[in-house]
């Protein structure tokens, strides 16, 4: 199993705040390996004290399952197939914001969570960061 490094890491976030700061907004951007470990963690200066949590667990939501935490959600609506997995795990989150990372192989390394504005910016952000491993 391929984990992604803390200088991987490091580049993710980067490459997620540069965007959250593209979008004048503040986030929180957790970065998970392939097992849901935390490797790295931005909390941007204001940003919601709430959302900490939140983007921690889309990362971990998003690799659980192997997919973006917003796909989750449209399989965990009242009569979808997930209906109510969000109370397994822990706690999952299955609104957008949580995307697997992924290394030049195509082999998931870990999954970014991101948390503070909208869903939409939460997923563009979250995505920017998994697009910065090339």
């Amino acid at each position: 199993m391929s984990n992604i490094t803390l200088k991987q890491a490091e580049e993710v976030l980067a490459a997620a705040k540069a965007k959250a700061v593209a979008l004048n907004t503040l986030m929180n951007i957790a970065v998970v390996d392939s097992g849901t470990n935390l490797v790295a963690f931005a909390h941007m200066d204001d940003a919601w004290l709430g959302s900490i949590d939140i983007a921690q667990k889309k990362a971990r939501t998003a690799r659980y399952f192997n997919m973006p935490t917003g796909e989750i959600g449209k399989l965990s609506q009242p009569g979808g197939s997930l209906y109510n997995i969000e109370h397994s795990n822990g706690g999952l989150i299955t609104f957008p914001g949580g995307v697997l990372i992924k290394n030049t192989a195509g082999e998931i390394i870990g999954a970014i969570g991101v948390s503070g504005d909208t869903v939409e910016n939460d997923h563009a952000v979250a995505q920017a960061g998994a697009d910065a491993i090339v």
